[in-house]
């Protein structure tokens, strides 16, 4: 039983590294994923030599204890029961670490929304570092944006920010467990098939995220309901969305990509900040609007910067199941946008 487990976490952590040296090639530069890792220098992440001491670190670990937040090896357990409650197959093993992940280096060229290059960085940054970063990117023309992520799963055990509320917290250590199950089904082989080069379609990437959220909503949820707040309401309940948020943020995307379309890149920029400055006078702390905030968010189907209907293709389909593993094992083993369509058909 260890030896399969270092086997598998082996296999996520070489598959992982994979994603992080990944790159696109759908700009007219010459300008390569190495070139921008040599602007961000040190801050970048050495993955090869994180990944092992992180591995470690699960080998021989001791929980640091966050004041309010669960201990990991307690949410680990949790999580894992619901899991076999539902008749899904917990492979691999929940692991998770509570502690501040890693920065997410998201660059996009400037004339289309894509993914050109995604790189790690030091969770210790400061924000006039992560600034300066961004400035060496853009001045060579490209659009970037380091993301501060909730939870990152292309490492095992993942790692979960404690930066959030319980919530989203079971939220995220759901998500991040479901980004490792699918590794190990069609769908999610394809997606780390693309992180290594192998140019997927845009829709996998879509499908695979929309895909561990929805698993993330409902054993959040369940665990939530369970564990924390029992008899009261679930995980989303005080979660009301801000319908004119969702409503000008969909909007915003869809004239900069018509804008982009037309070859009027600058136009599109003014515009962007203009949004910006719209969404904060609001209230929403968004710090830099560009291609690149629209490429990073655009492969989660629930999010207002997405375009695809794959959200709605795939809630459509979850309908169609009396159980979530029954849905689960069905639409991981989709490989195309078609498949879904035709899945739901069926």
């Amino acid at each position: 039983m260890r030896s399969k487990a270092l086997l598998l976490i082996s296999l996520i952590s070489i598959l992982s590294l994979s994603c992080i040296r990944a790159e696109r090639y759908q700009s007219t530069s010459d300008i390569t994923c190495q070139q921008i890792k040599q602007l961000a220098g040190s801050a970048v992440i050495d993955f090869g030599k994180w990944q092992i001491e992180n591995t470690f670190n699960l080998l021989s670990r001791t929980d640091s204890y966050h004041e309010g937040i669960p201990e990991a090896a307690t949410l680990e357990r949790q999580i894992t029961e619901v899991l076999k409650d539902n008749k899904i197959e917990v492979l691999p093993r929940v692991r998770l670490r509570l502690e501040r992940p890693p920065y997410l280096l998201v660059v996009s060229p400037r004339n289309i929304i894509s993914y050109y290059c995604r790189v790690l960085l030091s969770p210790e940054l400061t924000l006039a570092q992560i600034e300066n970063i961004e400035n060496k990117i853009d001045n060579l023309g490209f659009s970037s944006l380091v993301v501060e992520l909730g939870g990152f799963g292309a490492a095992y055990p993942a790692i979960v920010s404690t930066n959030m509320n319980n919530k989203h917290i079971i939220r995220a250590a759901v998500e991040e467990w479901a980004h490792q199950f699918l590794a190990f089904r069609p769908l999610g082989f394809l997606y780390l098939l693309d992180c290594m080069g192998f140019q997927q379609s845009q829709d996998i990437l879509i499908m695979n995220e929309t895909l561990a959220g929805m698993i993330a909503d409902e054993i959040g949820d369940q665990v939530y309901k369970r564990y924390y707040n029992p008899g009261k309401s679930d995980l989303r309940s005080d979660d009301k969305g801000d319908d004119e948020f969702y409503r000008e943020m969909r909007n915003t995307r869809h004239v900069v990509d018509i804008l982009l379309g037309e070859g009027a890149i600058e136009t599109a920029e003014r515009y962007m900040e203009q949004q910006r400055l719209y969404f904060v006078q609001k209230g929403y702390n968004i710090r830099k609007l560009n291609q690149a905030y629209f490429a990073f968010h655009g492969i989660y189907g629930e999010d207002p910067a997405c375009t695809s209907p794959i959200y709605e293709d795939l809630h459509r389909l979850r309908q169609k199941y009396d159980t979530l593993a029954s849905f689960v094992y069905s639409a991981s083993s989709l490989t195309s946008q078609l498949a879904l369509q035709e899945a739901i058909r069926r």
